[in-house]
């Protein structure tokens, strides 16, 4: 099972909504993502809006395209949509912006729009154990 950690920019002002909504997860979704693949798959949110989520898949794009063939998707991403930034870059509090700091939409599904994060060390299980 390949381990895969993304991350997007959720709206500050939509924050509390954003959880609220993750609290109640359509039990119709949540069986799709399991038919369609996803493993082990958690969300974690920054109070600055930074989410990083991590799943488990055999196959990342396999399981987003199992995915995008629902109906039950389709509406959840039409609705988690207006949560998410759609810039192009970071700006920061001087008003620079770092294209390569990207958490954006731009246009695309919330699911579509992961900015996948390398993995540079996984703890094993000891050989002890």
């Amino acid at each position: 099972m390949n381990r895969y950690c993304f991350c997007l920019q959720v709206k500050p002002d939509r924050l509390d909504e954003y959880v609220e909504r993750h609290r109640n997860v359509w039990p119709e979704m949540q069986a799709a993502l399991r038919d369609s693949g996803w493993h082990n798959y958690s969300l974690f949110l920054r109070d600055d809006g930074l989410l990083v989520g991590y799943v488990e898949a055999d196959d990342l794009e396999a399981a987003q395209k199992a995915m995008a063939a629902t109906e039950v998707n389709a509406r959840w991403q039409a609705e988690m949509t207006a949560f998410f930034t759609d810039q192009n870059g970071f700006t920061d509090q001087n008003g620079f912006t770092d294209l390569n700091d990207s958490t954006g939409i731009e246009g695309r599904p919330p699911d579509e729009s992961f900015v996948l994060l390398p993995e540079i060390f996984h703890l094993t299980p000891s050989t002890e154990d």
